[in-house]
């Protein structure tokens, strides 16, 4: 009888783990971490829609910020205005870029997962229209360094307009990308994308060379994306 009393704790234990590991999450990362997939080849991550590959998981994201051929790859899965991104974007970005994009050890894309409704989906889809103009990144910066908050209304035609001109953009050409809806597509397939593979929340990092997969989740300090980088 003893027995039963060991077992049925740790059996609630395990439920309970498993519950954690693969329910849904929207927006509510704090300071964790975990592993999509360690030391196995990346050609052979897979599930019953996609086939994980450096191909599959930047394409149709943003434009390669740095070297193209680095042998290391970070995707962010973000949304404008997450604010686990806006803070991943003030406080760690920069120190990620300088250390291993500027070295060409590593490049970074954005792949979108605009949670936060109508509006993350337009500021997506403006900062591809800026893409036309080769001005993706700075775009992307100015969206950021104006966060506004959650579903508070600062993303607007006017606010995306007064964005585009800080950044030298052609109103005009822009504003007519926006009007068509140009890249409403694009956005949403990311959005459909991430969510085949496992994304449920922003920001997610998917980290990668042509040996192993890492999920990064929440808005990690430098030292967390230090310790994956350094040891993949």
């Amino acid at each position: 009888m003893k027995k039963h009393y060991v077992i049925i704790p740790v059996a609630i234990a395990i439920i309970t783990v498993l519950i954690y590991l693969f329910y849904p999450n929207e927006n509510t990362f704090s300071t964790s971490s975990q592993t999509l997939i360690e030391n196995q080849p990346t050609q052979q991550q897979s599930n019953s829609h996609n086939t994980l590959s450096p191909q599959t998981l930047i394409e149709n994201g943003s434009p390669v910020l740095g070297n193209p051929n680095a042998k290391i790859t970070i995707v962010e899965w973000g949304d404008y205005q997450c604010t686990y991104c806006h803070l991943f974007q003030q406080n760690t970005q920069d120190e990620l870029i300088q250390e291993y994009v500027n070295t060409g050890k590593a490049n970074f894309v954005f792949r979108d997962f605009p949670l936060n409704g109508h509006d993350s989906i337009l500021a997506a889809e403006a900062s591809y229209c800026a893409n036309d103009q080769n001005k993706y990144w700075q775009y992307h910066n100015e969206l950021y360094n104006n966060w506004g908050g959650e579903r508070t209304g600062w993303i607007n035609q006017k606010s995306l307009d007064q964005f585009a001109t800080n950044v030298g953009l052609d109103l005009n050409q822009f504003d007519k990308c926006i009007s068509d809806k140009k890249y409403e597509d694009k956005v949403l397939k990311n959005q459909q994308f991430g969510q085949e593979i496992g994304i449920d929340g922003t920001p997610s990092f998917i980290i990668f060379n042509d040996k192993t997969i890492t999920k990064v989740v929440g808005a990690q300090p430098f030292s967390v994306f230090k310790q994956v980088l350094d040891t993949i």
